[in-house]
């Protein structure tokens, strides 16, 4: 059951393996996307304005867990590998939707998404995965097609669960405990081990397990700090999605959940698309660097358009835009991968979640908030549009560091393995 996996041969097995791992996790957080906002605005009984300060709330606190427990997460996978991570995460999450289904008043519910960012790990171990059974000339490639499970999670799952919300908003939870339940199964019984006994860390180190421990490992590579920073602006502009767009939808073009759930799933395929076809042959042709820059260029003009936006029809037609931006994460990705050996991957990707966190505590915050803050009857101006102007700021930033920092040709940093 829990063999190590004998790299080469099972190399594309074992890809399959956590493909359909993640997808069933993200299937299951698209199946509460459409739902979840308009839940709370029920259970505060406030206006949608309010709704947006409670979704912050509720944002922030998850990221906040999520940006202590990720390095912990990735550190246990150096030392214990990484199969038993990925189905404790599975497991918890799978108990934690059961809860949040039950939840019958507001700090009930927000207890439910706190712990659900303990066990959010599969994306995090997933990463390390990869870079233990990749070569790092494919690994671009191979994070787009994890990246294509995350968009085939937003085919389905926000489609499904805007129909599941109409009939019982919380019918949505229950389904995706069911899919995270199944997911634990699927890999006690298939999901092989990737990091073999004599590759793992020695110890557990607790100096880089916490989260300033680990964002301080991110110092001893160079190149990986300032990648890292790109990484945190991107996933900085990408949180303004699951933010405000419920609602921001909902205010400007009146889209109840069904109708987001359609537009989330229209995103979903594009995602896939772009994941599973362009991002492997791009970076291949291109290079690593230009699919970086190409991908933030994009979003950028993806989120101008979507902020400027009057029409339903004016944000569907930025969507193909801003889905390229699905470039920069692999790209970015497999340039850090590059940079260190297999003994720190877990860490080193425990401390680039981190970072995700971070921007999670903060993007939540300033984006609903600055979305409740200019539909309001006393806002200087009336600018629903604004989380997405803010979007488009953070990525011309991180464009410029990509600049500097992303180099054609990375070599790995003459760093000591740890002991």
């Amino acid at each position: 059951m829990s063999a190590t996996l004998p790299a080469p041969r099972v190399r594309r097995a074992a890809l399959a393996f956590i493909f359909v791992t993640v997808l069933i996790d993200f299937l299951a957080f698209g199946l509460i996307l459409p739902g979840l906002p308009h839940l709370v605005e029920r259970l505060a009984g406030g206006s949608t304005a309010t709704a947006a300060y409670w979704i912050a709330v509720f944002g922030t606190a998850f990221a906040a867990i999520q940006f202590v427990s990720s390095p912990i997460q990735g550190a246990l996978s150096d030392r214990f590998g990484r199969r038993p991570v990925i189905l404790l995460s599975c497991l918890g999450l799978g108990v934690d939707f059961v809860f949040m289904a039950l939840a019958d008043s507001l700090p009930w519910l927000f207890v439910g998404r706190v712990v659900s960012g303990v066990f959010s790990a599969s994306f995090t171990i997933a990463n390390a995965y990869i870079a233990d059974v990749t070569p790092p000339e494919d690994r671009a490639r191979s994070y787009g097609i994890v990246g294509a499970a995350f968009g085939m999670g937003l085919v389905f799952g926000p489609v499904l669960g805007g129909q599941l919300s109409h009939i019982d908003p919380r019918l949505p939870f229950w389904f995706a405990a069911g899919l995270t339940l199944l997911s634990f199964c699927y890999g006690w019984f298939v999901l092989p081990e990737s990091l073999s006994p004599e590759r793992r860390a020695r110890k557990f180190d607790w100096s880089h397990a916490n989260p300033l421990g680990s964002l301080l490992l991110l110092k001893r590579y160079p190149q990986v700090f300032g990648l890292a920073a790109v990484i945190f602006l991107v996933n900085l502009a990408q949180y303004v999605y699951p933010s405000v767009f419920v609602l921001f939808a909902d205010y400007r073009y009146h889209w109840k959940e069904d109708a987001v759930g359609w537009v989330l799933g229209a995103v979903g395929v594009l995602s896939v698309l772009v994941n599973a076809l362009l991002i492997g042959p791009g970076v291949k042709r291109f290079g690593e660097r230009r699919a970086l820059l190409f991908g933030m260029g994009f979003g950028v003009l993806g989120f101008i358009v979507i902020g400027l936006a009057d029409a339903g029809w004016m944000l569907l037609a930025a969507l193909p835009f801003g889905t390229l931006l699905a470039f920069a994460g692999p790209a970015a990705q497999a340039l850090v991968t590059r940079q260190v050996g297999a003994a720190e991957q877990g860490r080193i990707q425990g401390a680039l979640t981190s970072l995700v966190s971070v921007a999670g505590i903060v993007g939540p915050t300033m984006f609903a908030g600055s979305f409740g803050y200019f539909i309001a009857t006393d806002a200087p101006v009336h600018l629903p549009g604004a989380p997405f102007f803010i979007a488009a700021l953070f990525l011309c930033i991180g464009t410029l560091i990509a600049w500097r920092y992303a180099q054609a040709k990375a070599t790995a940093a003459a760093v000591p393995e740890p002991t």
